[in-house]
């Protein structure tokens, strides 16, 4: 059974050619030349992920990504491919920080959005390709075979993709990593040093993880290193 993506872009000629190119490589996609449309369709036929544009005639793709992270049951852990002006990193940055998985700036070339989907679908049904079930750390515990991280009997909310830092950071606790580091080891390639995109994850996970984010006391940063996962934890 193919799987089923979701595209909100309101530039029906792009929305045809990257239908056409995904469909090639064996996905269903269906099309929303809005936003409040896109909402409705995915409601209606949950997708396995969705490429949601910045620019949309109704209201922006951030408001889009925001109301989808407050649907009700699993259809708010859908994945979103959110995609950018060129150049503009700050769009980038508060679309990672409201839910956003992944983004990718216009233009683009079809092959690198079939990389970023496959892989973003990868980490989701996946996981991380270590044994065990569990990962605990006193009160933290990350179950990486229903990929659910909990603290107490809290439950935390996080992305597919934040999931897969946290446990790329505790399957190497003690362990002091670079940014490149950690987002090699859950991407599989290497980004750019300067890209800030793993920052605003970390503060994402520690706030769902921490007692106090402001003091973190699990995820501990090292400055002008990187991040390191502590050992000894309450």
């Amino acid at each position: 059974m193919s799987q089923h993506l979701l595209m909100i872009e309101d530039d029906a000629r792009l929305a045809q050619m990257v239908s056409e190119y995904l469909g090639q490589s064996g996905f269903t996609v269906s099309h929303a030349g809005d936003g409040q449309g896109g909402l409705t369709a995915l409601q209606a036929s949950p997708p396995d992920l969705v490429i949601l544009d910045l620019m949309l005639p109704d209201m922006d793709g951030l408001e889009v990504c925001r109301r989808i992270r407050t649907l009700p049951g699993a259809v708010a852990q859908v994945p979103v491919l959110m995609l950018t002006a060129k150049g503009d990193p700050m769009d980038r940055i508060i679309g990672l920080e409201i839910g956003a998985d992944d983004y990718l700036p216009k233009p683009f070339e079809p092959r690198e959005l079939l990389a970023r989907i496959r892989a973003i679908l990868r980490r989701s049904v996946e996981g991380p390709a270590e044994v065990g079930r569990q990962l605990r750390f006193g009160s933290l515990e990350i179950d990486r075979d229903a990929r659910t991280v909990s603290v107490g009997a809290q439950v935390c909310d996080l992305t597919s993709y934040q999931f897969d830092l946290l446990v790329a950071l505790a399957e190497r606790a003690g362990r002091v990593l670079t940014r490149d580091q950690i987002m090699e080891a859950v991407r599989g390639r290497e980004l750019d040093a300067f890209d800030r995109s793993i920052d605003v994850h970390m503060g994402r996970i520690r706030a769902a993880i921490e007692l106090d984010a402001k003091a973190p006391k699990r995820i501990l940063t090292v400055r002008g290193v990187g991040y390191v996962f502590a050992r000894q934890q309450d």
